[in-house]
């Protein structure tokens, strides 16, 4: 009877704390409404009066950084000696130098798979040494097995020689 309360209590506290947790979940959108009066369709609402705004008219760029509209500023960069060097050099030479960059990079992207590509052949020679080793050492242990078996048949061939000739002189043996 005692477990059949505990369920019920445990069932009772269960259904109290999903309505605790409802309403405490939702209490912030109930409170608003409650604060505001429930208005129930268009009907019921009041009708705003117009909005008053008093905000300044918007920064122009002007404004904000007068040197910025004047794009065409003459003397932008002039105390820049490496700009000026830049800007001083023909198109046929900057192409010549982005050339050689391409060059230099092309380069050390050959110089690294050479590297890689000689890393890889060292790995497998030795993965080919370590192999034959394998090799060797599977061949003798399949003669030394193929020699134990032998050795084996004769070993069995001498012990039933020998039951036979006991067995000529009485050994009644298992």
């Amino acid at each position: 009877m005692s477990s059949r309360r505990t369920g019920v209590f445990a069932k009772c506290c269960l259904v109290a704390f999903a309505v605790a947790s409802a309403l405490f979940v939702s209490w912030p959108a109930l409170n608003w409404s409650l604060s505001k009066g429930f208005k129930w369709g268009a009907a019921n609402a009041a009708p705003c009066g117009p909005c008053v705004c008093d905000c300044p008219p918007p920064l122009s760029l002007l404004n904000i950084a007068p040197g910025l509209v004047n794009l065409s500023i003459t003397d932008c960069g002039k105390h820049d000696s490496d700009l000026n060097r830049e800007m001083e050099k023909q198109f046929v030479d900057l192409l010549t130098e982005e050339l050689q960059l391409q060059k230099a990079v092309a380069e050390e992207h050959t110089h690294h798979m050479n590297l890689t590509y000689i890393e890889a052949r060292r790995l497998a020679s030795q993965y080919q040494k370590e192999a034959e080793k394998c090799n060797a050492a599977t061949e003798t242990c399949e003669e030394a097995r193929e020699q134990m078996e032998a050795s084996l048949i004769k070993e069995k061939k001498v012990t039933a020689l020998w039951e036979r000739r006991a067995r000529k002189l009485g050994w009644e043996g298992e």
